[in-house]
C-alpha cells in the first residue's frame, strides 16, 4: 500500500537538501509518494520565533563541519558547503511553485538543489540562476515570468502559513500518517513506518 509523505522544504536549508536526496532513495526502496511542498523558511521562522541553527556560532560550526558531512556520508550523497550561504530564496521558492504548474518540478528541484549544495553556485544572483536552469534544459524565462504571477506568490504564502498551522517551525518538516517529523535526521522513523 502506498504511503504518502508531505515534505515541506526551502532550498536554503542544507538539511532539507539532505532530506530531498534521502527521500529519493527511500522512494526507490518503498512504495512511497512524496509531496514536495515549497515554503519560505524565513516566513516560518518569523511566525514561530525560530532562527537558523547557524546563528549560534558553536552549533553552526558543529552542524556545518561535522553533522551534515556525517549524514552526507551515511546517505552516500555529495554535499559541499556553499560559500554564499545564506541567500534569499524567495525567487527560488516562487520558482518551485511555477515549476509545479509547468510540470517540471522534479528537474527544477534537482537543478536548484545541486547548484546550491554540490556546485557552490550563488543562486542569490539571478544571472547565475538562469544559467543553471538553462544548462539543464529548463525554460528560465517561462519559469520566472510565471513566478511573478499573483497566484504563484499567494500559493507560497499559503504553503508557508499551512506549514506553520500544521506545527512546522523549520525545514525540512515531514508529515506522514498524521505524525510530524522535523529534520532530515528523523527520516529513520519514517523508514520504520515504511517497513
Amino acid at each position: 500500500m502506498t504511503q504518502t509523505l508531505d515534505f515541506y522544504f526551502d532550498f536554503g536549508s542544507p538539511t532539507a537538501y539532505l532530506a530531498y536526496k534521502r527521500l529519493q532513495q527511500l522512494q526507490q526502496q518503498y512504495d512511497l509518494q512524496v509531496n514536495a511542498i515549497p515554503m519560505l523558511l524565513g516566513g516560518v521562522f518569523k511566525a514561530t520565533g525560530n532562527t537558523s541553527p547557524v546563528t549560534i556560532p558553536a552549533k553552526g560550526k558543529y552542524m556545518l563541519e561535522q553533522d551534515l558531512p556525517r549524514f552526507a556520508k551515511r546517505y552516500q550523497v555529495p554535499l559541499t558547503f556553499n560559500p554564499f550561504f545564506p541567500i534569499n530564496t524567495l525567487q527560488l521558492m516562487r520558482g518551485a511553485i511555477a515549476a509545479e504548474r509547468l510540470g517540471v518540478s522534479a528537474l527544477y528541484m534537482e537543478t536548484v538543489y545541486d547548484a546550491l549544495w554540490t556546485q557552490e553556485k550563488n543562486l542569490g544572483e539571478m544571472d547565475t540562476v538562469i544559467e543553471c536552469l538553462q544548462a539543464k534544459g529548463l525554460d528560465s524565462e517561462a519559469l520566472f515570468t510565471l513566478s511573478q504571477d499573483a497566484e504563484v506568490k499567494q500559493q507560497l504564502i499559503t504553503n508557508t502559513e499551512q506549514a506553520v498551522e500544521r506545527g512546522a517551525f523549520g525545514a525540512p518538516t515531514f508529515f506522514m500518517n498524521g505524525d510530524m517529523y522535523f529534520g532530515q535526521d528523523r527520516l529513520d522513523f519514517i523508514e520504520e513506518q515504511l517497513n
